[in-house]
């Protein structure tokens, strides 16, 4: 049983006053007293998608990011994702995503996270319907939500609409391994060869979520995650590889944009 009660001043004593007519909390029983805020803000739990073990302090993080944020402003929901939902601490930053209609400034929340946790804070801001949007035509957005804590639960009905100008907008970043091979280092080629894998998925109509696309990683390049993000590979076998998925997706992205064109 829980009751609310109110601390009144009195002459030497404060006190709290409860109704006289209950069940429970009988005289001379022992009570302990809480805060009601304090209840209210232990009761909010955050809702968490494709996390089976999140560290306790990320989980403190998170709580305390929700906590700031509505205190500064009102918004719909609060997104978490990226490399700080990953195991371990080897993040370099916390993504955030705003979702509200109206919009708010961003750059003061930023500092003031940065401020309370020590770490580097990309916050961006979206509407629902540009959030939506990304969902059905973009699959970073796709990779993005595939793990993530919300403050709010997140229900979508998303029907894919593939832009394959826009993919292949996407697809020019990897480009960059082919080119520059020698000055990336193992994140960097990790990074590139994920948005890859993930844009031909994407095409294929596929599931996307980092799970799904790291395990196709592996089977192409015959190479553990760790190895190719700790730049242990072979640099010949693997633009071989490379190359050919590269093609294969441009060539993919091209004939659709043709066949667009030609409509």
């Amino acid at each position: 049983m829980e009751i609310i009660g109110k601390i009144s001043k009195g002459s030497k004593m404060d006190q709290i006053y409860i109704p006289k007519n209950r069940a429970g909390f009988n005289n001379g029983e022992y009570v302990l007293i809480s805060p009601f805020r304090g209840r209210i803000e232990k009761q909010f739990k955050p809702h968490f998608y494709n996390l089976n073990n999140l560290e306790p302090i990320k989980i403190k993080v998170i709580e305390d990011i929700f906590s700031l944020i509505n205190k500064k402003t009102d918004v719909e929901n609060i997104i978490i994702t990226g490399s700080f939902l990953e195991s371990g601490f080897g993040f370099n930053d916390i993504d955030i995503l705003l979702i509200n209609e109206k919009k708010i400034n961003i750059n003061i929340i930023k500092e003031e996270i940065e401020k309370m946790t020590g770490i580097k804070t990309h916050i961006i801001f979206l509407n629902n319907k540009t959030l939506i949007l990304g969902l059905s035509s973009d699959p970073l957005y796709n990779l993005m939500l595939s793990k993530c804590v919300s403050k709010n639960r997140l229900i979508f009905k998303i029907k894919r609409k593939i832009n394959y100008k826009l993919l292949d907008l996407n697809l020019l970043k990897s480009k960059t391994l082919i080119d520059n091979f020698e000055i990336l280092n193992g994140n960097e080629k990790y990074y590139l060869t994920l948005n890859m894998i993930s844009i031909l998925l994407f095409i294929q109509g596929k599931k996307l979520d980092k799970g799904i696309i790291n395990k196709e990683i592996e089977r192409v390049f015959n190479m553990k995650i760790n190895e190719l993000k700790n730049n242990l590979i072979n640099k010949e076998n693997f633009l071989k590889i490379y190359k050919e998925i590269f093609n294969k997706t441009f060539d993919l992205i091209l004939d659709n944009i043709k066949g667009k064109n030609d409509e």
